[in-house]
């Protein structure tokens, strides 16, 4: 994985110093990633893999899974092996593991936050550059939905194609006509004449931009039916449960992954009980 490589070349450079001027290369080490928050947990395989880049002969032993909540002092995984390898890895390894954590926790609040709507929380591509596929991944831990995941797998018409293709009409038209089949036709409105345009005009979803709950609750009454309904812009813990109940079938969030919530996740020696040689 080129990002993981990326990763660990900027951090290790020509070496660690630290740990090759304290300790030997027969000295081995126990010790534990625990969190020291509430969490919900992405990123365990990707961790896995930084201490194995390091050195193959590490012990990763997992004790919970990607999506499982932990509380505050839990373990995440238990590791043995050379000590200099160990602490070689320890900051890529938690580096990752803090932000597709966090993530997938920030993502689990939503979700709960709308239980019972019926309404699916799903992210955007306001993802970190390079990360996207671990971003969305993570997200999906937390119990999202991904939106789609670049320029190609879905059109998705915003206000710079309608007022370029000369109106909403004009652009989901030239859309349908020119996209390869299984293609689907987004369209962002910001209007019930809007809406009910690209719904005519054969849109498969419309994103609601920035709209009212009360604006939000007209259009499902009008359009609920007849196409899928996205609410975007400006939603957050306080207000997507409004937002939800209004009938959108879904509400994207930039936030899940461009501003995650930070959450503290160390390395700890375990230093108790017999390591295997």
């Amino acid at each position: 994985m080129w990002l993981l490589d990326r990763a660990l070349a900027e951090d290790v450079g020509t070496g660690d110093v630290t740990s090759k001027a304290i300790f030997s290369p027969e000295d081995r080490t126990r010790v534990a990633i625990e969190t020291r928050d509430a969490i919900v947990v992405s990123g365990l395989p990707i961790a896995q893999a930084v201490f194995h880049a390091v050195d193959p002969s590490i012990r990763f032993d997992a004790q919970c899974n990607d999506g499982d909540g932990l509380s505050a002092g839990q373990d995440l995984a238990v590791i043995e092996g050379p000590t200099r390898a160990v602490l070689t890895a320890e900051r890529t390894a938690l580096n990752f593991l803090s932000r597709l954590c966090g993530i997938a926790t920030g993502t689990r609040r939503f979700v709960d936050a709308v239980v019972g709507t019926g309404a699916e929380i799903v992210d955007t591509r306001k993802t970190q550059p390079g990360w996207r596929v671990l971003d969305k991944y993570a997200v999906t831990c937390g119990g999202g939905t991904n939106h789609r995941f670049g320029l190609y797998d879905a059109v998705m018409i915003k206000d710079n194609h309608v007022a370029a293709a000369g109106g909403t009409a004009a652009a989901v038209q030239a859309a349908q006509n020119s996209a390869r089949a299984g293609i689907e036709v987004h369209v962002e409105v910001e209007s019930l004449a809007d809406a009910r345009i690209a719904a005519d005009a054969g849109a498969h979803l419309l994103m609601l931009d920035n709209r009212t709950p009360d604006e939000l609750a007209t259009i499902v009454a009008a359009l609920g039916d007849q196409v899928r309904l996205e609410a975007t812009g400006g939603v957050t813990l306080d207000n997507v449960r409004e937002v939800a109940l209004t009938g959108v079938h879904r509400i994207s969030i930039g936030a899940l992954t461009h501003s995650p919530p930070t959450v503290d996740i160390a390395l700890e020696v375990r230093p108790s009980g017999p390591i295997d040689s």
